[in-house]
């Protein structure tokens, strides 16, 4: 357990934490990952390239156009005016990274730290993936070819913002998140299982994990969907790199061993893009959208 509440699940302590990675997802929907396998220097490397491209000018920054809804370069806006955000949709994809670079202009350095982070990541979004399949009972090779996409944060706190939020409160839309946070600058809250926000206070060298809607929904109600927020601590620039591993490509639905008749089918198929899309449009941005996916008994 963290200092600050926040669990803590240690990668190189697996076969022993099965059990506790499935608590701790059931009733935290976070922890912080430690001992894993992306190398200090390229998360170093990373968060430099990152500043250098979200410190672009407006124009090429808007060139990074959605592939789906929200996917691209976000804007501050009325309802979060201290945030931008660049992203790459399908990490896994070479193809998808080269075009991301290109809109942005990255030199072949970047191009080269960009390419090497997207690959770490992705494989490290599948590995704690399959973990917590398996935690649960389920085996075989779930998650290989689900959608990894990840988005750039930046936010731009002064003097006259300290005391507000920075985001919102949600819960991510897809099945996982993986969160290089500012090493430097807090702000992160997420909701502890009272129902109370606690301060997901920055680690250096260590990585936050968080749950979505798409796990509680391919979970069968099993994984908590975390609710939480940035709140502007100090007046300083605050980065941040969110991994996201999305779902599959088609429709996402509970395996047959996570329903029973203690745990009957609880949501219809879906695919993310659509939940994306109705998440967006109905601006039910914290889980509530998943309720307009529950069967109706």
């Amino acid at each position: 357990m963290g200092e600050n509440g926040v669990p803590t699940i240690d990668l190189h302590q697996f076969p022993g934490q099965y059990e506790k990675l499935r608590k701790t997802c059931v009733d935290w929907g976070c922890f912080r990952l430690v001992n894993h396998n992306i190398s200090l220097s390229l998360m170093a490397d990373m968060k430099m390239v990152v500043r250098s491209l979200l410190d672009l000018p407006s124009d090429v920054k808007k060139r990074n156009i959605d592939v789906i809804a929200g996917s691209g370069y976000m804007a501050p806006s009325k309802v979060n005016p201290l945030y931008e955000a660049l992203g790459l949709y399908d990490m896994g994809s070479s193809e998808a990274v080269e075009t991301f670079c290109s809109q942005l202009d990255a030199t072949p350095y970047q191009r080269e730290i960009i390419g090497m982070y997207a690959k770490a990541i992705h494989e490290a979004a599948k590995d704690i993936a399959q973990k917590l399949a398996e935690c649960m009972g389920l085996s075989g090779d779930l998650f290989e070819k689900w959608i990894c996409q990840f988005r750039i944060n930046k936010y731009n706190f002064t003097p006259e913002t300290i005391g507000s939020s920075g985001v919102q409160i949600h819960t991510d839309s897809g099945f996982l998140t993986i969160l290089q946070d500012d090493e430097n600058v807090g702000g992160l809250e997420v909701m502890n299982p009272s129902g109370v926000f606690v301060a997901a206070d920055p680690a250096p060298g260590t990585l936050l994990v968080n749950l979505g809607d798409m796990a509680t929904a391919w979970s069968n109600g099993r994984l908590r969907n975390v609710q939480h927020r940035v709140q502007c601590k100090e007046a300083t620039i605050r980065i941040s790199i969110a991994s996201f591993l999305l779902g599959p490509k088609e429709e996402v639905e509970a395996p047959p061993e996570l329903v029973d008749s203690e745990h009957p089918r609880l949501y219809v198929p879906f695919t993310y893009e659509d939940y994306r899309k109705l998440r967006l449009t109905t601006k039910l941005q914290a889980g509530e959208a998943l309720e307009l996916k529950r069967i109706q008994s």
